[in-house]
C-alpha cells in the first residue's frame, strides 16, 4: 500500500480577499482540524509546498499574466507602506493582498511537488490543501477566486517533465473549470472530465467542443445518485479509453448539499464514491498515481467532512 502525501504551506493562509469573503483562510484550518480530530491526518505524509518557478507557470499561462500579478503584488506592498489600501480588486469577487502572489505560487507549486513525488514513487497519491484555488484562472486572466490554474500547470508539467502521453483531469467542483479547459482544450495528451451546475458561474459554462473534453452540465438540485450514474456512463468509459498515466483532481466540494455557493445535492459519501472510482482507474492504468488539489468548498463543516472522506479513500484508512 502506497503513501498519501499532504502538501500545504502556512503562507497560503496569508492570502485573503476581505472580511466575509467565502474563499477565506479558515477553509484550510477547518480541513486541518477535521483531519486531526478524526485521526486521518496520522496516515498522511506531510510535506511543505515550494513555490512554482516562472518556467513552470509559463507552461500554462502567458508571460504577461504572470508578470502582471507579480507587478501588482509589488505595487500593493509599496502602497501599504505608504498608508494606502491593502487590497487590489481584479474583478467583483476576486482581489489580492500583498501575500496573494506568493500564496498562488505555492498553490501551483504544491501541485508540481506532488507530481514529482508520485512520479518518483515516493508517494502513491497526494492531496494539496492550499489556496487560492485555480480552475477558473485562464491562460491570461485571473478570475473566480483563482490566479494560476494549479491543475492545468501540473498537467502540462507532467507531460513536459516526464514525457507522459496520457494525463487525465477530473473536476468535480460545482462550477465549471473554465480556466483549466481554456488551457488544455485541444491537447490530446490531456483528457478533462467534469460535471458542473448549469446555468451557473462562469457565464455560458463550457465554451469549447474539443474531443479531449467531457463536459457534463447538470441542473440545480441534481442529487448524488444522478451524479454517480452520469460518472459511470460519461466519465468512466472515456477514462478507460484514455488509459491515463497520471490523474489530477480538481477537488471542489461546493456541490455539497450544505454549501450555499451552489445548489447541487452531494454529500460526503458521494465524494468518497467518486474518489474510489478515480482510484480504481488510477490503479489500473497509472500505478495508482493521483494528485488532488483543493478547489471550492465554502461551508466549513461540509468542506472539512468532505475532504476527510476524500482523503480517507486516498489513504485507505
Amino acid at each position: 500500500m502506497g503513501k498519501t502525501g499532504f502538501f500545504t504551506h502556512p503562507d497560503c493562509r496569508k492570502h485573503e480577499m476581505g472580511a466575509g469573503h467565502p474563499e477565506c483562510p479558515e477553509r484550510l484550518d477547518a480541513i486541518e482540524d477535521r483531519l486531526l480530530i478524526t485521526g486521518v491526518g496520522d496516515a498522511l505524509e506531510r510535506r511543505e509546498a515550494t513555490p512554482a518557478a516562472m518556467g513552470e507557470l509559463l507552461l500554462a499561462h502567458g508571460r504577461r499574466h504572470v508578470a502582471a500579478l507579480r507587478g501588482l503584488s509589488d505595487i500593493l506592498a509599496e502602497e501599504i507602506a505608504a498608508g494606502g489600501p491593502d487590497h487590489y480588486s481584479l474583478d467583483t469577487d476576486t482581489s489580492m493582498n500583498r501575500f496573494t502572489y506568493r500564496a498562488a505560487l505555492l498553490s501551483a507549486g504544491a501541485a508540481i511537488d506532488a507530481v514529482d513525488a508520485v512520479m518518483a514513487g515516493e508517494l502513491e497519491n497526494a492531496f494539496c490543501s492550499t489556496r487560492p484555488p485555480g480552475h477558473h484562472a485562464t491562460r491570461n486572466q485571473a478570475m473566480g477566486f483563482c490566479f494560476f490554474s494549479n491543475v492545468a500547470v501540473a498537467a502540462k508539467y507532467a507531460c513536459e517533465r516526464y514525457g507522459l502521453k496520457r494525463v487525465a483531469i477530473v473536476d468535480f467542483d460545482v462550477h465549471h473549470g473554465n480556466g483549466t479547459e481554456d488551457i488544455v482544450a485541444g491537447d490530446e495528451r490531456i483528457l478533462m472530465v467534469s460535471f458542473f451546475q448549469h446555468p451557473f458561474y462562469p457565464e455560458g459554462g463550457s465554451t469549447h467542443t474539443d474531443a479531449n473534453l467531457v463536459n457534463c452540465p447538470v441542473p440545480a438540485y441534481t442529487k448524488g445518485m444522478d451524479i454517480r450514474e452520469l460518472i459511470e456512463t460519461m466519465w468512466i468509459p472515456r477514462l478507460e479509453a484514455h488509459q491515463p498515466e497520471l490523474i489530477l483532481v480538481s477537488a471542489g466540494f461546493d456541490a455539497h448539499r450544505e454549501d450555499d455557493m451552489g445548489q447541487l445535492g452531494l454529500n460526503e459519501q458521494d465524494y468518497a464514491w467518486m474518489t474510489l472510482r478515480v482510484k480504481d482507474i488510477a490503479r489500473r492504468f497509472a500505478k495508482g498515481r493521483i494528485v488532488s488539489c483543493l478547489e471550492g468548498g465554502y461551508n466549513l463543516s461540509a468542506l472539512a467532512r468532505s475532504v476527510e472522506a476524500h482523503v480517507r479513500v486516498l489513504a485507505d484508512v
